[in-house]
């Protein structure tokens, strides 16, 4: 009796459908499409959000090394949302029947027109609308999270952009985890040592395009009293105008810092068997400059 349900369902789904091996649930179809760059290659790095026809999301995931996406759905309509860095966002509506496969088909996304550049010359960042975050780890369990209060940088745009450059200052005192127990540890000798070492300092010459909105910003980052060499992975927002009309800049980056490549080990800590905090430490640039002048 089973076998038979099974195997008259398996048809059914043979019928509509490439997915015989995968039957699909009562009342629910299977949604699916794959994704190609203007020159007909897969685009593997796609993003997918699937909602319902009231704008409540449904599903989300990527696209397999193939640049395909299959999904299944209770039947109805539905909207698919198709993204990935670089390219013009993709919007479709289908609809998904019982035992049926709903297939868009070849989607080819258009290459994005990148944003435009800040023009050359020497521009600041504004820390009102700038901050300089980081995540660690606390005894291997939960997330600290902290900023730097006080900092200055300066970016000269060359043209072209992949010759320009930067430095960044950041005043090691100014460490806040919005606990002030630890801080006053942060900014001791057995981390930061403010009195030996007061300042972070940044300073890069190489700007690398990556595709799309997408840089590789490397420097030398000086901390702790050692310099080594690090790389910003940076996505450049555009251009804008504040309040008073002036153009700026906006950026996100990101990196991941290892203590111990500082010679920051919590010798203290550590000695007596406590790991205070985690080997490495993500650090969240966002950044806005204006023209310096």
């Amino acid at each position: 009796m089973i076998g038979r349900w099974l195997g008259s369902r398996t048809n059914r789904v043979q019928r509509t459908s490439p997915l015989a091996a995968v039957p699909t649930p009562p009342n629910a179809g299977v949604l699916a499409c794959r994704v190609l760059d203007p020159v007909n290659e897969p685009v593997r790095h796609a993003e997918f959000a699937v909602t319902d026809a009231m704008g409540r999301p449904v599903v989300s995931g990527g696209a397999d090394p193939y640049g395909s996406f299959m999904t299944t759905v209770p039947a109805g309509e539905y909207r698919l949302a198709v993204s990935a860095e670089g390219y013009t966002p993709y919007l479709a509506t289908t609809q998904v029947g019982e035992n049926a496969l709903a297939s868009l088909g070849d989607v080819t996304l258009q290459l994005a027109r990148p944003p435009e550049l800040p023009a050359p010359g020497d521009w600041e960042i504004e820390p009102a609308h700038s901050s300089i975050g980081f995540t660690a780890r606390h005894i291997g369990l939960a997330r600290i999270h902290g900023r730097f209060t006080s900092f200055a940088g300066v970016i000269r745009i060359a043209d072209p952009v992949e010759r320009s450059a930067m430095h960044v200052v950041i005043d090691a005192a100014s460490i806040d985890t919005n606990m002030r127990m630890r801080d006053d540890h942060l900014r001791s000798a057995d981390f930061l040592d403010v009195e030996r070492f007061p300042t972070l300092e940044f300073y890069s010459e190489r700007f690398v395009h990556k595709g799309g909105n997408r840089w590789a910003v490397t420097g030398a980052l000086s901390l702790h009293g050692v310099t080594r060499t690090v790389t910003l992975d940076t996505e450049y927002l555009g251009l804008g105008n504040g309040m008073e009309g002036e153009v700026r800049a906006a950026c996100r980056a990101t990196t991941e810092l290892h203590r111990d490549d500082f010679t920051v080990s919590w010798q203290t800590m550590l000695a007596r068997g406590i790991a205070v905090v985690g080997p490495s430490i993500r650090v969240d640039l966002d950044v806005q400059v204006v023209r310096k002048g």
